[in-house]
């Protein structure tokens, strides 16, 4: 109770200061205040499945050259997005071109008069430019002018780096390189390269509508220890998801970006990529649906891909509002470890949420006995607001980039970002691919018998899904600003969760063909890769962190259902306290220049196996860097079918919401076939609990039947059946 009553004080304090915000902050100033008139692009059409459909010749002419401006259109990923946010400022690169006086876009003031409008930029364009950066020893980094360097050249301890920037379909692009002082003022001199090159692809969880921001610093001290080595790296903000998770636009930016780089330079011997959570699913789709961007790849912390995380992702909150305010016995679930036999996420009694004076709060708002919580699972922990973020197409939660007549026209959601791919539904809003009818959550658990046959027929009737996009509302929330998480008064999105005092709350059926385009236009990981591959992530599920050691073996699962094999996949965890990462670059160079010596007459895939490396085999690592175990079947468990390998019991491995609910560990199953009650007792799915005599509730619960995941996912288009 006391930690409740400091969290009413703590609101009251933020409302004070809320009430002091400056509202005329550098942000408003810049707002979107009309929305731009769509604009056709072509939109690449898929046959069968996007990795056998030939991507367009270039229309562009590269290289962009200092003072120009690169393509705004995007080669065959659709209309350009509006309403769309500039973030050239706020990535220090001053204000973008002029492109309107029809007041579409971000504002743009005369340079010499910040308070004279010149006119609007609604595709955030940017002229090529270069500066350049010095790290010394220390690795202290600073920028330098030309003038600066020629005045006071950098000693032979410093590294002199050229960093491009200009604008690419309308993100950031940089090319960051190693150069002599002899260098300096030339775009295409490369003499210290070392012919490698890096694509670094950043994480996040995004909406779109915003060009986002490129720190460069940060950027170069991720790959310091590389550019120290020659290596060159590209990026750019279209490949960092928390600006936007359509991986069509991500492949195209990315092909555009490497083109500029090789028109400027030649092709490199190899192009890795690097970069975690989002930026490592971008990896494996960018690499399954084309040929030509990457040559080897380096996930951290990934998952197989996003639309695939939201199947579970999307149920965490349902089940929060269950435990939260719907269950009959709220007491029961105070035992977090119950909780984790439903969700399949980590979850730890008596471990601290950040949050956690929220539920109280909620509660007496809902006229229920207030309850603090006495635990935290991943499914707070790590996806605390992803379903209002994700999901609801009125949170709004960039506001503060666009006006309120603006903010009002548009559906602010995951979906919405992809409308072109998945279409729309007769309300105008987009279609998702999320779906739960059928699903039987708590089955594993009634199977294990740690819930009864009671509780598991409760959950089911109350749990409900999520409105349809037409019904659904705003969060009542108090925002702060951007960067200030907001204060929840519609905890877990439970306004937006179908009512329970119908029962069953009905269940969400998605669209069958939204679901088949998601597969077609490479939305969803099917395994269809054979890059060399290492997977690396910490263990971090006693963190509760949202980046969880299953999502590795669901991508190596797809790998082995399309391949037949996944000897290119190499999965590394350690001990958060080592990083493998140094070492895996060392590895992939191997790896990649050894495939290049290999003869003509071989096909790729047999490059690849006779010349992966001893090193490169499934291994976890200690804290101290060294291997605890490596080699095959170190990582054997439930996830295969088999007893546990000794990493997967130094680094236990934990499942999700579908699989407690009987879906397989791939974890690609969007719409299941549905069966009715009777044949799934005759086909033994409740395990030896005798379920008859509940056998009308049972078929009152799922009217629709119940899923039998056997069957595989009934989205997933006929002519891609064998994949499964």
């Amino acid at each position: 109770m006391k930690k409740f009553i400091l969290g009413v004080f703590y609101l009251f304090i933020l409302f004070i200061i809320t009430l002091q915000f400056d509202s005329q902050g550098g942000i408003v100033t810049r707002q979107v205040k009309a929305l731009a008139p769509l604009e056709h692009n072509h939109l690449l059409q898929i046959d069968g499945h996007i990795s056998q459909s030939p991507r367009p010749e270039e229309t562009f002419t590269f290289p962009i050259r200092v003072g120009d401006i690169g393509p705004v259109n995007s080669l065959y990923s659709g209309p350009n997005q509006h309403p769309f946010f500039c973030m050239t400022v706020d990535s220090g690169l001053g204000q973008p071109i002029v492109d309107n006086q029809d007041g579409y876009g971000v504002p743009v003031y005369d340079p010499f008069d910040g308070t004279k409008r010149i006119g609007y930029s609604k595709d955030c364009a940017l002229k090529t430019q270069l500066s350049y950066v010095v790290v010394d020893e220390k690795n202290g980094v600073s920028n330098r002018t030309e003038l600066e360097l020629k005045q006071s050249p950098p000693s032979e301890s410093d590294i002199l780096i050229r960093v491009e920037k200009g604008t690419i379909n309308r993100y950031i692009y940089s090319i960051v390189m190693p150069i002599n002082i002899d260098e300096v003022g030339k775009q295409d001199s490369a003499k210290v390269w070392n012919k490698r090159l890096i694509y670094r692809f950043e994480g996040g969880s995004g909406l779109g509508f915003r060009q986002g921001k490129m720190k460069l610093h940060r950027l170069i001290k991720k790959e310091l220890a590389q550019i120290r080595k020659g290596y060159a790296v590209i990026a750019s903000t279209g490949n960092k998801t928390s600006y936007g998770y359509n991986m069509l636009l991500a492949e195209d930016t990315a092909r555009r970006v490497k083109t500029q780089f090789v028109s400027l330079f030649g092709e490199p011997l190899y192009t890795v990529g690097i970069g975690g959570s989002g930026g490592g699913l971008a990896q494996y789709l960018i690499a399954q649906n084309s040929e030509g961007i990457l040559d080897g790849l380096l996930p951290l912390y990934s998952y197989p891909d996003m639309v695939s995380v939201s199947i579970y992702a999307l149920d965490c909150d349902l089940l929060n509002t269950y435990f939260s305010f719907r269950a009959s016995d709220r007491e029961r679930w105070q035992d977090w470890q119950s909780r984790q036999h439903i969700e399949g996420l980590r979850a730890i009694n008596k471990a601290e949420q950040r949050f956690g004076w929220l539920q109280p709060l909620n509660q007496l708002v809902r006229f229920k006995l207030p309850e603090f919580p006495q635990g935290n699972s991943e499914c707070i922990n790590g996806f605390f607001g992803l379903s209002s973020y994700l999901n609801n197409p009125r949170q709004g939660f960039l506001q503060p980039y666009y006006h309120e007549s603006v903010v009002e026209k548009v559906n602010w959601n995951y979906w919405q970002d992809l409308v072109h791919i998945y279409g729309q539904d007769e309300q105008g809003f987009a279609q998702s691919t999320w779906d739960n009818v059928g699903v039987q959550y708590g089955l594993q658990a009634l199977r294990d018998k740690t819930i009864s046959l009671d509780e598991f027929i409760e959950i089911n009737q109350k749990i409900g899904a999520w409105k349809p996009f037409d019904a659904m509302e705003s969060e009542k929330k108090l925002s702060l600003s951007a960067s200030i998480p907001p204060l929840w008064l519609s905890l877990w999105g439970e306004h937006n969760v179908t009512e329970d005092n119908t029962i069953p709350a009905k269940r969400r059926s998605a669209s069958i063909s939204t679901i088949e385009r998601a597969y077609q236009y490479g939305q969803v990981f099917i395994g269809r890769v054979s890059l060399p591959i290492i997977d690396i992530r910490h263990h971090l599920e006693d963190d509760l962190n949202m980046h969880h050691t299953s999502a590795s073996f669901a991508t190596r699962l797809r790998i082995l259902d399309e391949m037949h094999h996944a000897d290119n996949h190499v999965i590394w965890i350690s001990d958060k306290q080592y990083n493998p990462v140094e070492h895996a670059y060392g590895l992939m160079d191997e790896w990649l220049m050894a495939i290049k010596n290999q003869p003509e007459s071989m096909s790729y895939e047999q490059k690849v196996m006779v010349t992966k490396p001893p090193l490169a085999t499934d291994t976890c690592f200690n804290a101290d860097g060294n291997i605890h175990a490596s080699g095959r079947g170190v990582f054997d468990g439930l996830w295969n079918g088999k007893e546990n390998g000794p990493c997967a019991d130094a680094f236990p491995i934990y499942s999700n919401s579908r699989i407690q609910a009987g879906a397989p560990w791939q974890g690609s199953i969007f719409k299941c076939h549905t069966i009715p009650v009777t044949a799934a007792i005759e086909k033994g799915m409740y395990g030896d609990v005798d379920v008859t005599a509940q056998l009308i509730a049972l078929e009152k619960t799922f009217p629709d039947g119940v899923c039998d995941y056997s069957l595989g996912d009934k989205g997933r288009p006929k002519s891609m059946a064998h994949y499964q």
